[in-house]
């Protein structure tokens, strides 16, 4: 006998497929969105914020770095024949690199929500790189950035600022 529980599974259950059915057959043109055309829009206008390719190519490189440097140290710890207290080494050197990746991140954020500036925040131990997409070199602007990045570590940081368009 049936419970309701099964007849609520199956019915959901042949409602997916069904849909998923319907999606995967669908042709390609259907599923492309249209944009909205903002000159026929009266609603305020947004400004669209695009990251300079230096950015992206510095991000692109460090997160392969990353990437290959995990990919090693992951193998350190699956390996069967690695000691234990390399394979201690190699998780706390994960934890380290993660750590550093999400404080890049948030310092990446707070440059752009104080300053409306893109930036590239690299971290290498005591010594914290920035790359600001700026053209004009402004050395007022790079020492307020400076101290919004100490602001964030108890510790004394190098901080460099590099301002590139």
């Amino acid at each position: 006998m049936i419970n309701k529980k099964g007849v609520w599974f199956l019915t959901l259950f042949s409602l997916i497929l069904v849909l998923s059915v319907y999606y995967i057959t669908m042709p390609p043109e259907l599923l492309v969105t249209s944009k909205k055309n903002p000159s026929n829009d009266n609603s305020q206008p947004v400004a669209n914020m695009e990251e300079s390719s230096i950015l992206v190519a510095l991000r692109v490189e460090a997160d392969e770095t990353m990437e290959e440097e995990l990919s090693s140290l992951k193998k350190i710890i699956s390996n069967a024949e690695s000691s234990v207290e390399d394979k201690n080494k190699a998780f706390e050197k994960i934890k380290e690199l993660n750590s550093n990746r999400s404080a890049e991140e948030n310092l990446e954020s707070k440059i752009e929500s104080t300053y409306q500036l893109q930036s590239f925040v690299k971290i290498n131990g005591n010594v914290i790189e920035v790359i600001v997409h700026k053209s004009e070199h402004d050395s007022k602007l790079a020492n307020d950035i400076m101290r919004t990045i100490q602001e964030e570590f108890d510790t004394s940081k190098n901080i460099t600022v590099k301002f590139q368009k």
